[in-house]
């Protein structure tokens, strides 16, 4: 168990050690010492931490089972997809870029343009072989492997370091604490770095992998956090060694005339190849591991997260491409490596890449974890409204950064986090949270008792949404919620009955498929059978007769659902005189086809968000 904790912590530290933790380490490093260095590597570690600790508070909560945090995450990351995949998309192109940016280009090897390519391309080439070879289950004893060898690497660099210089680290000067600059960029690491995993596909499919397996995703993660912890520790205290050889910190000037020091220690390295090849070689061994531990892990949670969203409504122009094709992270792979490319060629920065984790993605990580653990599962997501609060952020933090003015950094990375509790807390937010269903059905019906009378125009095809009128004895005709139950009461008459008196047993399935009925046309007002684009069929069904009952006795069918992935739902029902008693139970399983050609498809979204608000 500890041991299998520990290889999962390697993978998690290894996995984390992306572009933005492996070189900006040594920048913060070379600006603001070995304050800077901690101010960079604590919120980090302890954002992995805390995510660990959470999810395994979340796994418990949903009933500690091996897919209670996968059910978890289906259910709550839905209205997040899209910001999942692009936080997912540029952390790849983030640390594809730093590797050549700063792991490559220094080495000044010519012709640059083609060198560029092929070092993109077997950098592309690596990930998709080791993403392919290792799937989720198996990564962590590849990572195993891996990190042994970066472990094997720095021991072997700071075995060199004294025969390549002093030994004397660059002295740390004031105390940064006291400076608005430094707290220009703590303030945004702290607030998108502790809010960092929350959106990180990796971490989500390790932490699900680990509960899975039976390990404690917060064991793992507090060892992963640790480790990543010394990882970053020993990254730049190296840079800070190499600034005390050199005399100072090894900067060069950026295109927008700021000071850039990320690819200081593979500078120096490079000009003491000739003498010190082991250090050199070393050093690139350890950049290329953890390079890649990060990119075959987004490649397996890419594929993951793409196989997820299946084949569903796609427009025409795609349904001719391969389904594997569609479902593979290999195009976005490619674009990662054309958009690092243009990117070296301009000369861009790891620091403008970093902007949108300290400003766009914070509001959504800040929302994501509030709504796990506040409003619940499948409520909407203003979408409009956090697009445009990131956008202003990501300006505001961009003309702070350029213009070097650290209030317009610290605004731009509070900013989103602030709109986040003002969503929570402003008058009328209970009406902003709620779901998809209480939407709708407030759009087709008013207040209790009263009928609205635009049903005459209602066009053909089209479910009519019942009027929520006519109650008796405390319940509407037409079926109400009792929790998450979906109730519908009714009495049985003479039809109901057989030759001896009591309800014929086919009757009951009869009840249940009304009841049935009644359920999605509460949850699914908008549903046109002439323009929908999937069916509902039933798959499987079950009933088990305990008691019986008799004409003119009022009879309740409650109905709800039981459980579901990505392919079926399960309904659970119950039967109920009025005396309390239970005449029977059951269940039934529906799936979803095309209208086209009946192909089976996964759970559409619409009735994904309907149902799990009663699920």
């Amino acid at each position: 168990m500890i041991a299998m904790n520990a290889l999962w912590g390697v993978s998690v530290a290894l996995s984390w050690m992306w572009g933005l933790g492996l070189f900006f380490s040594v920048q913060f490093s070379l600006q603001y010492g070995l304050f800077g260095l901690l101010a960079f590597a604590i919120p980090n570690a302890l954002g992995l931490m805390i995510f660990g600790g959470l999810t395994k508070l979340i796994a418990h909560r949903g009933g500690n089972g091996p897919d209670a945090l996968g059910s978890f995450f289906a259910n709550w990351s839905r209205p997040y997809r899209l910001i999942f995949f692009l936080y997912q998309i540029l952390a790849i192109t983030l640390t594809i870029f730093a590797l050549v940016r700063y792991g490559w280009q220094p080495l000044g090897l010519e012709p640059a343009g083609l060198y560029l390519l092929l070092t993109v391309l077997v950098i592309l080439a690596a990930a998709t072989l080791f993403g392919e070879e290792f799937d989720i289950r198996r990564i962590k004893f590849s990572h195993g492997v891996l990190g042994l060898i970066a472990l094997v690497a720095m021991g072997i660099i700071y075995f060199q370091l004294p025969s390549l210089g002093t030994g004397q680290p660059m002295k740390t000067g004031t105390n940064p604490f006291l400076g608005m600059n430094f707290w220009g960029y703590a303030i945004p690491i702290c607030v998108g770095l502790t809010l960092g995993p929350w959106l990180d596909l990796q971490q989500w499919q390790r932490a699900i992998q680990i509960q899975r397996e039976g390990k404690s995703a917060a064991v793992s993660y507090l060892f992963g956090g640790s480790l990543f912890f010394l990882l970053l520790l020993a990254h730049g205290s190296l840079a800070l060694w190499v600034a005390g050889q050199t005399g100072g910190a090894p900067m060069r000037q950026g295109i927008d005339g700021l000071a850039y020091g990320e690819d200081g220690i593979v500078r120096f390295f490079w000009a003491a190849a000739s003498a010190h090849p082991w250090a050199f070689g070393s050093y690139m061994v350890f950049l290329c591991v953890m390079t890649l531990t990060t990119l075959d892990s987004g490649y397996i949670a890419l594929r993951w997260y793409l196989s997820k969203s299946g084949g569903a409504a796609r427009p025409f122009p795609l349904t001719l491409l391969p389904e594997a094709l569609l479902g593979s992270p290999l195009p976005a792979l490619v674009l990662a490596g054309l958009f690092t490319v243009a990117a070296v060629v301009l000369k861009l920065e790891l620091e403008y890449f970093m902007i949108f984790y300290a400003t766009f993605f914070v509001g959504y990580a800040g929302l994501a974890l509030l709504r796990a653990f506040h409003t619940g599962q499948g409520n909407a997501l203003p979408q409009v409204k956090m697009f445009c609060v990131g956008s202003v952020a990501v300006v505001i933090f961009a003309y702070g950064y350029f213009l070097e003015n650290p209030w317009g950094m610290i605004l731009g990375s509070v900013l989103p986090v602030g709109y986040v509790v003002w969503l929570l807390l402003k008058p009328g937010s209970a009406q902003e949270f709620v779901g998809g269903v209480e939407e709708l059905e407030s759009a087709v019906g008013g207040a209790r008792g009263e009928i609205r009378g635009s049903e005459a125009g209602v066009e053909p095809g089209r479910v009519v949404p019942f009027p929520s009128g006519g109650v008796v004895d405390g319940h509407d005709p037409y079926g109400h919620f009792d929790g998450k139950w979906f109730v519908h009461s009714f009495v049985a008459t003479y039809a109901d009955t057989n030759s001896v008196g009591n309800v014929y047993f086919g009757m009951y399935a009869m009840w249940v498929g009304k009841t049935r009925e009644l359920f999605f046309n509460r949850c699914l007002p908008k549903f046109n059978l002439k323009t929908t684009p999937y069916y509902i069929l039933t798959r499987s069904f079950e009933h088990k007769f305990m008691r019986e009952t008799r004409e003119f006795e009022r009879v309740s069918v409650k109905i709800k659902v039981g459980e579901y992935n990505r392919k079926f739902v399960t309904l659970e029902h119950q039967i109920f005189d009025s005396a309390g008693n239970q005449l029977g139970k059951g269940k039934q399983q529906l799936i979803f086809v095309s209208s086209g050609d009946y192909k089976l498809l996964d759970i559409p979204d619409e009735v994904y968000e309907a149902f799990v608000a009663y699920a």
